[in-house]
């Protein structure tokens, strides 16, 4: 059984930064076991989308809205992955979730909420 949790979510002007961190837990939740780890958000009334993803081997990708302003990394001695957000928007207001995949089993955290004033 994995566990992922996240936090760091919060109430930030425009033009701030937050960061987000996903912890992982259980049996089998080492952060390095994952083939890909990743952040998803949604925003009221909207879809989910992927905001960043990484591989085990550390490579990165970033959604076109946040790239440049988002950075995507890991510490593998505290099982956990970081969302740092960087000149944040109020189109950046969404709930975060953390997803990690692993062959076909995925596993999700339960989110935290972000939220940009203007």
């Amino acid at each position: 059984q994995v566990q992922l949790v996240e936090s760091g979510g919060g109430l930030v002007q425009a033009g701030g930064s937050l960061r987000l961190s996903c912890t992982a837990s259980g049996v089998s939740g080492s952060i390095s076991s994952f083939k890909v780890v990743a952040w998803y958000r949604q925003a009221p009334e909207k879809e989910r989308e992927l905001v960043a993803s990484m591989t085990a081997g550390g490579s990165t990708d970033y959604s076109n809205s946040v790239n440049g302003r988002f950075t995507m990394s890991k510490s593998i001695t505290r099982n956990t992955v970081y969302l740092q957000m960087n000149s944040l928007k109020p189109e950046d207001t969404a709930v975060y979730y953390c997803a990690a995949f692993r062959g076909v089993v995925e596993y999700w955290g339960q989110g935290t909420q972000v939220t940009v004033s203007s």
